[in-house]
């Protein structure tokens, strides 16, 4: 079994920037911190938040507030709300896009 090697560390998430970043529709705000080869985000999706790009990286989401909706390539749909938690591997053949009608919070760990 391999481990990732992560320092024990404090995330204090109000020290961290905001950063917006447009969708094909709406915004996402990120906080991002990344040690090793993690990254955690603290992503606020707008209300008509959708993805402008079909990602094919692993995550671990957990929903904090709201609710989203993935579709992968392959037509597969996926509602997530408030303390859900989904996990994605790198499928380089079936990616995914997100998108939401109210805006949501989520953690994002990749």
């Amino acid at each position: 079994m391999n481990f990732i090697d992560i320092p024990c560390t404090e995330i204090d998430w109000d020290e961290i920037l905001i950063t917006k970043l447009p969708g094909e529709s709406g915004y996402s705000y990120w906080r991002l911190f990344e040690t090793a080869n993690i990254r955690i985000r603290m992503v606020e999706y707008s209300a008509g938040y959708r993805s402008a790009h079909w990602c094919s990286r692993g995550h671990v989401i957990h929903m904090l507030e709201g609710e989203m909706i993935i579709e992968q390539r392959d037509g597969t749909i996926i509602n997530l709300r408030k303390g859900m938690t989904y996990c994605f591997s790198d499928k380089p053949d079936n990616p995914h896009k997100s998108f939401t009608y109210e805006g949501t919070s989520l953690l994002i760990i990749d």
